[in-house]
């Protein structure tokens, strides 16, 4: 949640810090603000989009200030409630992420103080802890204040009377630091930083950074200063850009035909029939593994379940799918199992707290994760990238597919060093895995299709997703994209359990996507489809190109290309994305941005 700037350095903070902003907007959009030290400190909040703050302020000089784009978690959304937040002497200036537990018993200390709060918030404490603890030195303040919060933070904090430096912390939230030349940049995601600097240092939980334009320091929980390694992000400045497409969903869902390939490159070999994982990775899918639990929540939780029906066909070990959530605090967590974690930011709050109480149970981790440097993958014990490259729509599209095949390739490896799959096998499925980019771009081909088939859904006020073995989960996915961006109740369905109770909820008016494959089940799903259409709705398959029969029972079909294996899972979740997408256009809804959602969520 909420996008974190601050900069220091030799060009126009006002600039720098609404650029970064609109690179965040996807972290949280209710409201924005910004705070710069020119003369003296100002500060600029407005309700909305950066672009309601961008034509809002006058133009600023002042070469160092700190930004924030807000996702209401404390207050309601409101200039009050925006980020940056002020002590009472309008001197210090905060911006935070995260939430303070015991915000109420602070505030009531500080109000007896004789501070003065201006907003709802939890993070306005922050100031005024701060302002109260001030003797002249802001790095000193700001650790002091932070042994008195509880929950978690990632914060930076400028004071007008030491105005060439910003003083930054991170506790279960994220921030990094952008290395630059002659200027130095803090930010809650390597995205605000692309355009400025490739060269970030990652903070971890308890320590807090000093920066002006030509220093940085970094000290841990005990105020020791510490060095640590700059990373070089691989990821193109312009990959973080529409492109000329109208939406970056839309954009991320036509590259997927690349994104797949990112995540077969180095580890898919046809000469040598081998898969090949980081170092770290195979030392863990080596050991004795009894069972595999996979934890993640959201779309990742989707793709974890996909995950299951494929290790498990492939490896004949029982996998578990846990909600991080649920897992963090109600989980079996023992030695013998292996915990493979899914985050596409590698900073989910939920998933990292799960992540922890594994690791403190002694539990064998792996995370798959989009983020070479985050939280997730420094915590683990090995780590899958998926390689993706920044996704900026709110509804996640090409990470899913990634997350999809990364544990396909963790399935292999694991086959291979238990002799689950001979050599011809293994070459088989590399065949048909190097074959999903054309296949991709394939149903990419069927998008006028698809969103003609849209008009069927747009003014549905409820939809049914339906579908067996693998396409169960797919089906929960295709209903989370529907409901997310168009705000259209949508719910999916293990087809053989909409007779056991969700039958009342369907009418003539409620449209019925049915996944379906030529496996052990297409029986099954015609007789399921065949139940539907007794009701009444118009069906709509997605079935295989080369299915003869389906037309006799939907009404309408869309195709995806024939693939072996379980694959076809990526081209039908491809088609899945885009109906959503093409839906949700036509109700003219904000396809990047819905209400009430952000992309990563940082705080439980």
């Amino acid at each position: 949640m909420c996008g974190i700037i601050g900069y220091t350095g030799h060009r126009a903070a006002n600039d720098v810090l609404i650029e970064s902003l609109k690179r965040l907007d996807y972290r949280g959009y209710d409201s924005a603000g910004i705070g710069i030290i020119g003369e003296n400190l100002q500060v600029f909040k407005e309700i909305g989009e950066i672009s309601m703050l961008q034509h809002s302020i006058p133009k600023i000089k002042g070469n160092l200030g700190i930004g924030h784009t807000r996702w209401a978690t404390h207050g309601k959304v409101s200039k009050e409630n925006a980020h940056p937040h002020l002590s009472c002497d309008k001197k210090i200036a905060v911006v935070h992420n995260g939430i303070i537990e015991n915000f109420r018993t602070l505030r009531e200390e500080l109000e007896n103080k004789g501070h003065i709060f201006t907003s709802q918030t939890d993070s306005e404490i922050i100031a005024h802890l701060i302002e109260e603890e001030y003797k002249g030195n802001l790095e000193q303040a700001v650790s002091s204040s932070l042994k008195k919060i509880q929950g978690s933070y990632a914060i930076v904090v400028i004071c007008e009377d030491e105005p060439e430096k910003l003083v930054g912390a991170r506790n279960e939230s994220p921030l990094v630091i952008g290395v630059g030349d002659n200027e130095n940049f803090f930010a809650s995601d390597v995205t605000a930083l692309l355009k400025f600097t490739n060269r970030v240092i990652y903070l971890d939980d308890g320590e807090f950074c000093i920066v002006t334009k030509d220093s940085i320091h970094i000290f841990d929980r005990n105020n020791t200063e510490i060095q640590k390694k700059e990373n070089i992000i691989e990821w193109d400045f312009n990959d973080a850009k529409k492109s000329g497409f109208p939406h970056f969903m839309l954009k991320e869902i036509y590259e997927q035909s690349d994104s797949v390939q990112r995540v077969l490159r180095g580890r898919v070999s046809e000469i040598d029939r081998s898969i090949e994982l980081p170092d770290k990775v195979e030392i863990l899918l080596n050991d004795a593994i009894d069972s595999i639990h996979i934890v993640a929540c959201g779309t990742s939780l989707y793709s974890g379940m996909i995950g299951k029906y494929l290790i498990e066909k492939i490896t004949n070990i029982p996998v578990f799918v846990e909600i991080s959530s649920e897992y963090r605090y109600f989980g079996t967590k023992d030695r013998s199992s292996l915990v493979v974690f899914m985050t596409q930011s590698g900073e989910t709050a939920d998933t990292l707290g799960a992540l922890k109480k594994a690791k403190n149970a002694g539990s064998r981790t792996i995370v798959v994760t989009n983020v070479i440097g985050s939280t997730a993958a420094r915590i683990a014990d090995g780590f899958v990238l998926t390689q993706c490259g920044p996704e900026i729509g709110v509804a996640a599209t090409k990470t899913f597919t990634s997350q999809m095949l990364s544990l396909l390739l963790i399935a292999l490896k694991i086959a291979t060093i238990r002799k689950e799959l001979g050599s011809d096998e293994i070459y088989s499925y590399i065949r048909n895995l190097k074959d999903i980019p054309r296949q991709i771009r394939q149903v990419l081909a069927q998008s006028d299709k698809i969103a003609d088939m849209a008009k069927h859904l747009k003014d549905a006020t409820s939809v049914f997703f339906i579908g067996r073995g693998v396409n169960y989960p797919l089906s929960l996915e295709g209903a989370l994209k529907l409901k997310e961006i168009s705000y259209i109740h949508a719910e999916g369905f293990a087809a053989g359990e909409i007779k056991h109770g969700p039958f009342a909820l369907l009418t003539k008016d409620t449209p019925v996507v049915a996944i379906v494959t030529r496996d052990a089940t297409y029986d099954k799903i015609i007789s399921n489809i065949g139940e539907v259409k007794a009701r009444g709705p118009q069906v709509i398959a997605i079935a295989d190109e080369k299915d003869t029969e389906i037309e006799k029972h939907a009404d309408f079909v869309l195709r995806f290309p024939t693939n072996t294996g379980l694959l076809s899972c990526v081209s039908i979740t491809v088609i899945l994305q885009l109906l959503a997408y093409h839906v949700a256009k036509l109700r003219g809804c904000s396809i990047d941005k819905p209400r009430n959602l952000a992309k990563s969520v940082t705080v439980e």
